[in-house]
């Protein structure tokens, strides 16, 4: 299978702005070849190739020297991603979507570029870099497989990371357990599985808010252009990267141990909320989606687990008792039925969630109450 590795990467001083210099040219590459395209499009009517910018290149080599530091196959992938960028306008054009054109990059919007099969060599615990100079890696784990390309990225907090995208990695099966389990997601209990058992809702974002809060205001009243408005700008980076990684690790931890104890994990389909916009700041905080790609990609490396989506249309208004609708508003935490059933809604939508992924599946649902 694929997987991707990511480590936190150092050096001194020159080699971080050899690097940054790249960026700054693969930015203006971006820009200048995005705006190529817009041109030829308004006055021509025609439309511009990624093979035929390419074709430029040793042009561009020849006219601007600066770009000879940078090796062909990172300049190709600049231009490569614009092509992706045109993609998936036309894409979303077409299943009339909100289109979304592709956008100059600004200085802070242009964060990482790609080296493929050559300009790089890993020793040990440092990567060498062609022209840039050399970075230490913080190994947290082994890199696994045969590395295809090696992408070194700089966060919003000034931070650099290196990312070894793998081929070829072995996948970690998980023993068997016989066990099966619906959850249902939550906002004030971050899920609640058909066990009965609840997982609170950490609310990072909202510990944070204060913080945040602070350092935004003391950077709305720095000069735009200055120093210290940069350094209050990467404050408030920090802030929101904490927030992110505290999220992340949360949610690996809650599907790793979904997974150990289970082989089947039965999970709502979130096809309802199709844009970030619909879902209110606490969803946001939860972050249902971030957890159900990062539960879904770990099943896949497990080999022996499976995640099965289930249409989340009234799961907690039918009765897992009887199967009569109970209607009821999100103010209303307990399920109540003329079946005599009175049980926690979160929990009642688990079991429904559950029985409903194993009619998908062929199976007679075997549905127990704690």
């Amino acid at each position: 299978m694929k997987k991707s590795f990511k480590y936190r990467i150092y050096s001194n001083q020159e080699t971080v702005q050899k690097a940054e210099k790249w960026l700054t040219l693969c930015r203006q590459l971006y820009n200048d070849c995005l705006n190529e395209r817009i041109i030829a499009y308004k006055e021509r009517r025609e439309s511009i190739s990624a093979y035929q910018q390419m074709k430029k290149l040793p042009y561009l080599k020849k006219t601007f020297p600066e770009y000879k530091q940078i090796g062909s196959q990172v300049l190709q992938d600049v231009i490569q991603r614009l092509d992706k960028a045109y993609q998936s306008f036309f894409r979303r054009v077409k299943n009339g979507k909100k289109a979304g054109f592709p956008r100059f990059k600004g200085f802070n919007r242009y964060d990482s570029f790609t080296l493929k099969q050559t300009g790089w060599k890993l020793e040990g615990r440092y990567l060498v870099i062609k022209n840039i100079g050399k970075f230490k890696i913080k190994l947290s784990c082994p890199i696994e497989g045969a590395i295809k390309t090696v992408t070194i990225y700089r966060s919003s907090s000034g931070k650099w990371f290196v990312c070894f995208s793998c081929v070829d990695v072995s996948l970690k099966s998980l023993p068997k357990t016989d066990k099966e389990v619906g959850i249902d997601m939550g906002c004030e209990s971050f899920l609640t599985d058909s066990y009965s058992r609840n997982i609170d809702n950490p609310r990072f974002f909202k510990k944070s808010q204060d913080l945040l809060k602070v350092r935004q205001q003391r950077l709305s009243q720095k000069k735009k252009g200055s120093q210290r408005r940069n350094k209050a700008r990467i404050l408030v980076a920090k802030a929101h990267e904490k927030v992110f990684n505290q999220r992340r690790d949360f949610h690996y931890k809650v599907a790793n141990q979904l997974l150990q104890d289970n082989d089947v994990v039965y999970i709502e389909k979130m096809n309802s909320w199709n844009s970030h916009r619909a879902l209110n700041r606490s969803m946001r905080d939860v972050a249902w989606f971030q957890f159900f790609n990062i539960l879904k990609w770990k099943a896949e490396e497990a080999a022996t687990r499976k995640i099965i989506e289930v249409p989340t249309k009234n799961t907690s208004q039918i009765c897992s008792n009887c199967g009569k609708i109970v209607p009821k508003d999100l103010s209303i935490r307990i399920h109540q039925c003329s079946c005599g059933l009175s049980i926690d809604r979160d929990y009642n939508s688990a079991l429904n969630i559950l029985r409903f992924g194993q009619n998908l599946r062929g199976l007679n649902p075997r549905i127990s109450r704690l």
